[in-house]
């Protein structure tokens, strides 16, 4: 009915969606800081009840400020689709491709300097970076073709080494690119990748193009859980909707990788801070602080891979977080003297509010419920019907309102869990970052790796399995004892369990997603495809191939005893040998074994073309089935 009355790209709507979710969370922290604490007193309830009343009301402040900047959103395709090939009668710019690395393994390096190799424009060059000066790679550069630099040592982490290029590349006696593009080592383009960034450079403000990160692969929530094709990856929302709302707000910010900048701004900046380990966010405050605006455009034109590891995965936030709280103390901070438009200091405050207050308060609301079963503290004075009145229609309202704008990424349950993961070490360089933002080192995300085998991820799983044994010990205790929570609580009892049982089944989800399941392949082809197999001792056969990877594929309708060995027509590849491992009960799987030739086809078949890989919202049938199938531990996947 929602999509009847409202629009979700017209602002207005959208203001008024989000207008109603202020005003309910005003009226409901009114009731709270009214309603539900204990009186002013030196006692235990006062000090549990108000400070849990500080953590909520902090992590509420940085909600409204995401309300406001959802307002509003902007979509530049069009823009990007009317100025393709701007710089004509002239000849196309000069775009150096910059691939830094520093100990991804071949597997992950080869697919983007494919892809990069691949990609439709003509003037262009790609240059490896290389930070673990590897003889190997050097030689596998020199075969493909690309430029391959390193320096005598690892001064500045990744932005260091971006910096070292772009200064060889300002010193070089060739006239200098005209455009920088970055991508992660392990992130491949489009084949159109610069050719609709270059578009939105039309406009000669923009100093900086930024894309959208799409996952080839699932990541540990999606894996862990046997969600990997009904829950999209946990950075959509940002990805498909924040930043979009932030660019109508002319605050979008490098991300990083699949991000182009213009070389004539870098140069004016003095290249990329060192200041902090996240110098994407920061190089848009530099940038913007000189006058040159950041555009983002919202299409899938890199697709890249996930952290495959919890580890990796909770690392890369801490380090994001620890990043953020540096630039806060930085030259280009929100209280700091410099030319920064009010929305650039909203922009950075915004971000800090999310890393100091969502993290916490998670941690929070998994701690107090333990003061009433332990120690008779209600936190929460509250009836229920108060509850559903003030919470309830504020909680469910936001619900209704992030999804409509989102198409439904937001998923209760699967949202906190995403958040609880790394609330421990994201709280702790939040607060470590603030009061110490130098001297930290950057800690690369590692990639790739042998994940054949289950892991159990202890050091992160353990705080949870202790506050989950304790959360149910004193639900019972509470429960069956009168000697510890109280009785006459009344309608308090009642919240406080309902509370409590939400956070078992939170803890429950991120104690499962902490038992790392082992991953077979990294890249399947979604769709099903026509193929010819060719044998010596049987008839041709037409087959559609299911599930085709790198080095395997299953195909429906043939006859192919295990063993024989054979060709397999593949469009765009060729005849790839392969030999039969298995058969099912509608065909076979087999191994693929292509040619140096036909590796680099399928590299390009699988990254450089199509829509945007995995889900990009919530398939609610197939959440529940691969829930369940997960929960009763019948996963295919072993």
């Amino acid at each position: 009915m929602a999509t009847t009355v409202f629009d979700r790209k017209k602002t207005f709507h959208r203001a008024v969606l989000f207008g109603i979710a202020f005003v309910l969370a005003g009226r409901y922290m009114f009731w709270r800081i009214t309603d539900t604490v204990a009186p002013p007193g030196w006692t235990f309830d006062f000090l549990a009840s108000w400070s849990l009343l500080f953590f909520e009301a902090a992590a509420l402040v940085g909600s409204l400020s995401a309300f406001v900047m959802l307002s509003r959103t902007r979509d530049r395709s069009a823009e990007a689709t009317a100025n393709l090939s701007w710089w004509e009668p002239g000849p196309p710019p000069k775009v150096a491709i910059l691939i830094a690395t520093y100990n991804e393994e071949l597997e992950v390096l080869e697919r983007t300097i494919v892809g990069a190799l691949a990609l439709r424009h003509p003037h262009k060059e790609v240059f490896i970076l290389d930070d673990g000066r590897r003889a190997w790679l050097r030689d596998y550069c020199e075969r493909m073709g690309v430029r391959y630099v390193t320096r005598p040592d690892n001064a500045g982490a990744k932005a260091g080494n971006m910096n070292h290029a772009l200064k060889l590349l300002d010193s070089s006696p060739l006239p200098p690119p005209d455009f920088v593009a970055v991508l992660d080592a392990d992130f491949v383009p489009h084949r159109g990748f610069i050719s609709r960034t270059l578009a939105l450079f039309a406009d000669p403000k923009v100093g900086l193009v930024q894309t959208p990160q799409h996952f080839f692969n699932s990541d540990p929530i999606q894996h862990n859980l046997g969600l990997s094709r009904s829950y999209p990856d946990e950075q959509r929302f940002f990805f498909d909707h924040m930043q979009a709302a932030r660019d109508a707000w002319g605050i979008a910010f490098c991300c990083g990788t699949s991000s182009v900048a213009r070389f004539s701004a870098l140069k004016e900046i003095g290249w990329f801070s060192t200041d902090s380990v996240t110098e994407d966010f920061m190089v848009t405050l530099v940038l913007q602080n000189a006058g040159w605006d950041t555009a983002y455009l919202n299409e899938p034109l890199t697709e890249g891979l996930a952290p495959e590891g919890l580890k990796e995965y909770v690392t890369q936030r801490a380090r994001w977080c620890l990043g953020m709280m540096q630039i806060a103390r930085s030259k280009v901070g929100p209280f700091s003297s410099n030319g920064l438009r009010l929305r650039d200091r909203w922009s950075v405050i915004d971000s800090v509010l999310y890393w100091t207050t969502t993290f916490p308060f998670r941690l929070a609301a998994l701690i107090y419920p333990l003061f009433y079963w332990y120690a008779s503290i209600t936190v929460v004075d509250a009836t229920v019907p108060d509850v559903i009145r003030y919470f309830g229609t504020y909680y469910v309202w936001v619900l209704i309102a992030l999804n409509f704008v989102t198409l439904g990424v937001v998923m209760p349950v699967l949202t906190d869990v995403s958040q609880m993961l790394g609330a421990i070490p994201i709280s702790r360089a939040a607060f470590v970052g603030l009061s110490r933002p130098k001297g930290h080192p950057f800690k690369v995300t590692a990639k790739g790796g042998d994940r054949s085998q289950v892991t159990v991820q202890w050091a992160l799983l353990a705080p949870f399995a202790v506050v989950l044994a304790l959360t149910l010990i004193g639900l019972v205790l509470g429960i069956f004892s009168d000697r510890f929570a109280f009785y006459d609580a009344g309608d308090g009892k009642a919240i406080v369990l309902f509370w409590t049982l939400y956070n078992v089944v939170v803890l429950c989800f991120t104690i499962l997603v902490c038992i790392e399941l082992p991953r077979r392949e990294r890249h399947v082809a979604d769709s099903p495809e026509r193929a010819v197999v060719l044998t010596n001792d049987l008839p041709d056969q037409e087959v559609w191939l299911v599930g085709l990877a790198q080095d395997r594929v299953r195909v429906r309708g043939a006859d192919l005893p295990v063993g024989t060995k054979g060709y397999l027509r593949i469009r765009e590849v060729g005849d790839v040998e392969f030999l039969a491992l298995a058969t099912t009960s509608d065909g076979a799987r087999l191994s693929l074994h292509p040619t140096e030739e036909q590796h680099t086809a399928l590299l390009e078949r699988f990254y450089t073309d199509g829509e945007a890989p995995g889900v990009l919202n919530v398939r609610l049938a197939a959440l529940f089935e691969g829930l369940s199938r997960r929960l009763s531990f019948n996963d295919d996947r072993r």
